[in-house]
């Protein structure tokens, strides 16, 4: 008796295509090969689905052969030359390891390994079928260690069990968005061009913050420059919003002005602990993750005339909490990524 095995990606990608479909046709032929997948006999889909068993059995070797596309192809004229199960194994590994630029190199690499051909969009959607999408890798600073950031997260673990009920956490950090125009990807009807007015100006704000993990609550200030200084003030906003608590847990970087004798002498009179990060670990600094949020809504696509109304707009950004917050909520989960030694 044939196997009709599917992957657990490849069912999953059929699911999804056939909750989108619109076409009748098409999606049948999806439940065909899905019912076959699941055991039940192509007499038994043929008699449901109005089909022959032979056409029942051509749309299983259809999505074999071609994948999604080739199964939802009206004029589908045969399959392309295709890799077997341990080829398609070891190609995953491969492209786990190497990033091939696009879909031509990935074209090139599979016929000098195994001498098959595949089409840019044969190879497409065979990616998709292997889980792969296109997108950039995480730029994560070369110098960071694993380790000790590896070792920081098992403290930070242990400071959320022991610490006081209502005791907050906060990340912080400083961000210095630049008063000008940013160009992001966008719909734009096709042959058509959107201009997006840039400024000539080098000004930029000086913005330091901090995020409590719990309410998502930011804490900001604008200043002349970021220093000791501008950061005692940034504490003292914070301090201010806890006059109960026992202790309020504030993770730095290893900023210069965070070691100051000037900020340690204000600390000893407060109820600030101070958590560093390991060196080079914007990874593991949430606030990072909200700088880039709040760049994208205030900056992607949008022009300020002058520096004042850009400078304004930022700052009602901060006052708007409760607007964002279902998406922040996503995006803010203590879900940090290490790189691998």
């Amino acid at each position: 008796m044939r196997d009709y095995e599917l992957s657990s990606k490849e069912i999953a990608e059929l699911e999804r295509s056939h909750r989108s479909l619109r076409d009748k046709r098409q999606a049948d032929r999806v439940k065909a090969v899905l019912a076959l997948s699941k055991d039940w006999s192509a007499a038994q889909i043929a008699e449901i689905l109005l089909f022959d068993e032979k056409t029942t059995r051509h749309y299983f070797d259809r999505y074999q052969q071609g994948g999604l596309q080739a199964l939802l192809e009206d004029n589908y004229s045969g399959a392309e030359s295709r890799l077997d199960e341990h080829q398609m194994s070891e190609l995953d590994a491969y492209l786990e390891e190497h990033i091939l630029p696009d879909a031509k190199s990935v074209i090139a690499h599979i016929d000098n390994q195994y001498g098959v051909g595949y089409s840019v969009s044969g190879v497409t959607d065979l990616l998709h079928r292997l889980g792969f999408s296109y997108k950039k890798p995480t730029h994560v600073p070369g110098k960071q260690d694993p380790v000790k950031q590896q070792a920081f997260l098992g403290d930070y673990e242990q400071i959320k069990a022991d610490k006081g009920e209502n005791d907050p956490i906060y990340f912080t950090d400083a961000t210095h968005p630049q008063h000008n125009s940013v160009p992001s990807y966008g719909w734009i009807k096709k042959g058509q061009e959107k201009e997006l007015k840039a400024n000539c100006g080098r000004q930029r704000l000086n913005i330091n913050g901090a995020i409590n993990i719990e309410t998502l609550e930011p804490t900001t200030g604008f200043y002349d420059t970021i220093n000791a200084d501008s950061t005692m003030d940034l504490f003292s906003k914070i301090a201010a919003k806890h006059p109960k608590v026992q202790t309020i847990y504030i993770i730095v970087d290893n900023a210069r002005y965070e070691h100051a004798c000037l900020l340690k002498t204000y600390l000893d009179g407060t109820k600030i602990q101070l958590i560093f990060l390991p060196p080079y670990s914007p990874n593991l600094n949430l606030i990072e993750r909200y700088w880039k949020f709040f760049k994208k809504k205030v900056m992607n696509n949008r022009y300020y005339e002058t520096f004042d109304e850009f400078k304004q707009v930022c700052k009602h950004f901060f006052r708007k909490r409760k607007k964002y917050l279902p998406e922040l909520q996503s995006l803010l989960t203590e879900n940090f990524h290490i790189q691998a030694t």
